[in-house]
């Protein structure tokens, strides 16, 4: 009944890897590429995690 009031976990996930490319930008360029590498370790999980999502969504 109130489903618009709900977050959209999608769109919530899509916000969380945006900010993640911008740490990761930027922690790339201060030259750290260690931290590069697990900030970029989490984006590609937050993919995979989205794809599945993506796919649930749409065979409903």
């Amino acid at each position: 009944m109130f489903s618009f009031f709900k977050k959209n976990p999608i769109h919530a996930l899509e916000n969380k890897r945006k900010k993640l490319l911008e740490e990761a930008m930027q922690v790339q360029r201060s030259g750290d590429l260690r931290l590069y590498a697990v900030k970029m370790e989490a984006i590609n999980e937050l993919e995979t995690e989205l794809e599945t999502l993506r796919s649930k969504d749409s065979k409903m």
